[in-house]
């Protein structure tokens, strides 16, 4: 008879304990700016789809409001788990993604001459180029913290370069140049930090050079052409931009002009011509070209608005990685941070001619569902590395 309100009573301190976990320590600030952008999000995707029809701005939230569930979802899960078992797991995820990208390939979903989507039940699509992005950061992490792990060994360093091209060149095959090419600024980043000597660095510049060098000139010369006509046309665009302004260069041209002519404080929620005239693509100005239609319809203040609060989570996510408990979370951190500066830094600057048309698109902001999820899953990834850094306190 005493042994079953032992048990209940033990019951209620474990209950009292998670409810009590998953109240305390968290990073406020990172959620109210997830939140704050994902309100943006919602409510220019939904200005923007009423180009077409209210209906069809109610059908398209209503798809990004179930991605969002989805992800926060996995916030909550991400956020309230020891992040240290992902090590475990990471190379399992990893594998996952190489299999997808390869169904992909074999059985996805084509839709403007690219092969990128998997179709998935309720009528959602699955981009497994998203998830590749997280499942690399996991894995390199996870390796640069193995035992006797050595970033200057040579066929340790060649394992990272293989984890990143096999993903790299799947995803080329697709072809997504975008997604392809955001690997390589997220493994760098991960490479700097593991501590890879200067030597190799200058090296590895050198090579880079040469090899880069030779692409060029293959492509110039169309010995072997690794893009498509279409991702031509755009470098030529980026380098160029008065090239061909009524085909290939037109898009970019009104995302230009869009944010030019914003002004001050903007045309007005709503009332952007530009938008509202079908000058900005409408397929993909809930996406691609948000920022444009977020600087003409709210001028200066709303970009600096939109900047400060990706300055702020820029600065939470930094601030995970400096207090994490060990070098794992350090490494998640760190290529959290890459994935999520790398997409501002081309999704704005393909706005403003800074950076070539690669499809890439604004977190917690752009219409689409895949990079919601893995965005809102590396943001619960750091609640946890905060928590638990918090927790642990100073060395």
């Amino acid at each position: 008879m005493k042994f079953r309100p032992r048990i209940t009573h033990t019951r209620h301190e474990g209950l009292a304990e998670f409810l009590s976990n998953i109240g305390g320590r968290y990073d406020f600030l990172q959620l109210g700016v997830i939140l704050a952008l994902l309100s943006i999000g919602f409510l220019f995707i939904y200005m923007t789809g009423e180009n077409f029809s209210p209906e069809y701005a109610m059908r398209v939230v209503g798809r990004q409001f179930w991605w969002v569930l989805i992800g926060g979802g996995a916030w909550f899960i991400m956020a309230n788990i020891d992040y240290r078992e992902l090590k475990v797991v990471s190379w399992i995820f990893y594998a996952v993604c190489i299999v997808l990208l390869i169904l992909v390939l074999e059985i996805g979903v084509t839709s403007q001459g690219a092969t990128r989507w998997l179709n998935v039940p309720g009528g959602l699509r699955l981009q497994p180029s998203e998830f590749t992005k997280l499942a690399l950061v996991m894995t390199i992490s996870a390796a640069l913290t193995t035992m006797n792990f050595n970033l200057n060994r040579f066929f340790h360093l060649l394992l990272i370069i293989i984890l990143t091209a096999v993903p790299f060149l799947l995803i080329m095959k697709e072809p997504d140049l975008g997604s392809a090419i955001i690997l390589v600024p997220v493994s760098l980043t991960l490479i700097f930090i593991g501590g890879l000597k200067w030597r190799y660095i200058l090296l590895g510049t050198v090579v880079f050079g040469v090899v880069f060098g030779a692409v060029v000139i293959n492509e110039y010369k169309e010995y072997h052409p690794f893009l498509k006509p279409y991702q031509k046309k755009r470098i030529i665009t980026f380098l160029n931009p008065e090239y061909d302004l009524q085909g290939s260069g037109q898009n970019q041209n009104q995302a230009r002009l869009a944010v030019g002519s914003g002004g001050l404080f903007g045309k007005g929620i709503g009332k952007g011509t530009l938008n509202n005239l079908g000058f900005l693509p409408r397929t993909v100005s809930n996406n691609d070209f948000i920022f444009s239609v977020i600087a003409e319809e709210t001028g200066f203040a709303g970009c600096m608005t939109l900047l400060i609060l990706y300055s702020l989570l820029f600065y939470t996510i930094l601030r995970s990685a400096l207090i994490a408990a060990d070098d794992f979370g350090k490494y998640l951190g760190g290529g959290i941070a890459a994935i999520f500066m790398v997409h501002v830094y081309v999704n704005m600057g393909m706005s403003i001619g800074l950076t070539p048309i690669t499809g890439l698109s604004l977190p917690l902001v752009s219409y689409g569902g895949s990079f919601i999820v893995v965005s809102m899953t590396c943001l619960g990834i750091m609640q946890s590395i905060y928590r638990l850094g918090m927790a642990a306190g100073p060395d």
